[in-house]
């Protein structure tokens, strides 16, 4: 019997698709949280990231409240485009964007936040509007940060399990993940799936992690040489 390479195209699909919903909702917002104070905005910022710092299973069961034929969310799609996200694909994309959403907000957070004000003002004189000003001053200068996020993101994506499981289940082929796909068949005694899987997940994980900081020096002594050749 030949290995099943089916989880492995699974978890990129996810992480991919789980992403793209991360970058496109999570830069917007660090980009605003970072430059505007309003009532509750601690409040907020700690609800967007909740997801770090509690456990997967308890943010799959949120979920899986939340999107459930009783659920809001669940009533609200199945009503509306009758469709349901609990044990599909859906599912897993949107769990693993909810973990991977406050690694993206806060790297992008932290770079806009970084970003000399005194250049947007200069382009708010020269008649810049602010949307004009977020896409060609702030987020080119806040660059690294989103790069290192979007990375982040990615690979915390890649191995989501509790909260995947809660909400998508164990369905091989349309929602087993690599990780799903580990804990699986180690519980089935199949340990050389289990090795081979965990072998793979390792190594892109360290290539990830790797390219990442050799990246991020790279750009710091980039940065150190363009100061000092001013």
């Amino acid at each position: 019997m030949g290995f099943d390479y089916s989880p492995i195209i699974l978890s990129l699909k996810v992480a991919v698709a789980a992403v793209i919903i991360v970058v496109i909702i999570g830069i917007p917002l660090a980009g605003l949280m970072a430059r505007r104070s309003f009532p509750g905005k601690d409040a907020v910022e700690s609800l967007f990231t909740l997801p770090l710092v509690l456990p997967p299973t308890v943010v799959g069961f949120i979920l899986l409240w939340l999107f459930g034929k009783h659920g809001p969310l669940g009533q609200f799609l199945a009503h509306v485009f009758h469709v349901s996200v609990v044990f599909s694909l859906a599912g897993a994309v949107i769990a693993s964007a909810v973990v991977s959403f406050p690694l993206m907000y806060q790297s992008v957070k932290a770079a806009v936040e970084g970003v000399d004000r005194t250049l947007e003002n200069a382009a708010r004189t020269l008649g810049s509007g602010e949307i004009k000003v977020f896409f060609t001053v702030t987020l080119p200068l806040s660059w690294p940060g989103i790069v290192s996020g979007f990375i982040l993101a990615f690979a915390r994506s890649l191995g989501e399990f509790g909260a995947t499981l809660m909400i998508a289940g164990n369905i091989p082929g349309r929602t087993q993940t690599m990780s799903i796909a580990i804990y699986m068949a180690n519980e089935g005694g199949d340990s050389r799936t289990a090795m081979i899987l965990v072998i793979i997940m390792t190594l892109f994980s360290f290539i990830v992690v790797y390219g990442l900081n050799h990246w991020s020096k790279r750009q710091q002594k980039g940065l150190i040489e363009g100061e000092g050749s001013e």
